[in-house]
């Protein structure tokens, strides 16, 4: 018998446990066919609801169903890297627990692990029910992480990805506190086969991303997997540079051809602002890379449980 590890990260979803429960357990006459049994691994991340308690309703009435409760909110690169260090399946998913990703697929992506693919990783090729200007911003980060990365990340990827034990031991093996898992799955590398399907909306509740938390996100993908903004703010350096050289010397000559000593202090202030501008942008880059690094030296956990069943 083979096991599957179904990881399934929490925050303040009571309206959702037991629905995704009753949906994942529909594959089971699939698993037992195949001779697979389950586990199934709700992370609570430190929900302040009744998440809890609707884990442990479950917990009685299935001895399948286990719960890792953080202490606070660790976030849910936390809550993953914590279910895929205490399962212990020989095969491992990552699902969300609002059914955005669907159960159903399971089937489809085990066809994938049989064909000798090491995982088989999910995207959706439309954006229906999101707000336009957050599927803008999300396919613009794609293409850029494309352009400045030279690890793979697929336009419209979950996080809902089947893989083989292998690969799960080599993502732990990456004990980063500042974690991008979208990009740790393709840093990895291994055999990864990919499977569309079309954009499916909560089942119940809220989402917890906001604009503002994604874009955070994203500034935290790309400075993870990418040293560009780094190698952008020295270009800009070198090319402020040229440019008040350049200035300099138009002054120059226009001082000596016109004279005209009072006018120029526009041109005075423009060179002044602009490459101060320059310099703080600079600085705020650097400043977030070296804030990275300050958490990555105290070599904090990446997580705490304040009770696990």
């Amino acid at each position: 018998m083979s096991l599957l590890s179904v990881i399934v990260p929490c925050y303040n979803e009571e309206a959702s446990v037991a629905l995704f429960y009753e949906e994942l357990i529909k594959n089971d006459p699939f698993l037992k066919e195949h001779e697979i049994e389950l586990e199934l691994l709700y992370i609570d991340d430190g929900s302040r609801d009744a998440t809890v308690e609707e884990v442990k309703k479950l917990r009685q009435m299935d001895e399948r169903v286990h719960l890792v409760s953080f202490s606070r909110n660790f976030g849910k690169e936390a809550a993953m890297f914590a279910g895929m260090e205490k399962s212990k399946g020989d095969y491992v998913v990552i699902m969300d627990v609002d059914l955005q990703d669907p159960p159903s697929l399971l089937p489809k992506m085990f066809e994938g692990i049989w064909e000798g693919y090491d995982s088989v990783a999910t995207r959706r090729v439309d954006r229906k029910g999101e707000p336009p200007i957050r599927s803008f911003f999300a396919r613009m980060f794609y293409r850029l992480m494309k352009k400045i990365s030279k690890t793979e990340m697929m336009d419209g990827a979950r996080d809902y990805r089947l893989m083989r034990r292998q690969m799960v031991d080599a993502i732990l093996s990456m004990r980063e506190y500042n974690r991008f898992t979208k990009g740790i799955f393709g840093w990895v590398g291994f055999r990864t086969k990919w499977l569309e399907y079309e954009n499916v909306e909560r089942a119940r509740g809220e989402t917890k991303w906001n604009f503002w938390k994604l874009l955070m996100y994203s500034f935290d993908g790309i400075m993870a997997f990418s040293t560009a903004p780094l190698m952008i703010s020295s270009v800009m350096g070198v090319i402020m540079c040229l440019v008040a050289f350049v200035l300099i010397i138009f002054i120059i000559v226009r001082k000596l051809i016109f004279g005209d000593p009072v006018s120029g202090w526009p041109s005075l202030v423009c060179i002044i602002l602009m490459p101060s501008g320059i310099q703080f942008f600079c600085t705020g880059i650097l400043g977030h890379y070296l804030a990275k690094t300050y958490m990555e030296v105290k070599a904090r956990p990446i997580y705490l449980v304040r009770e696990e069943l």
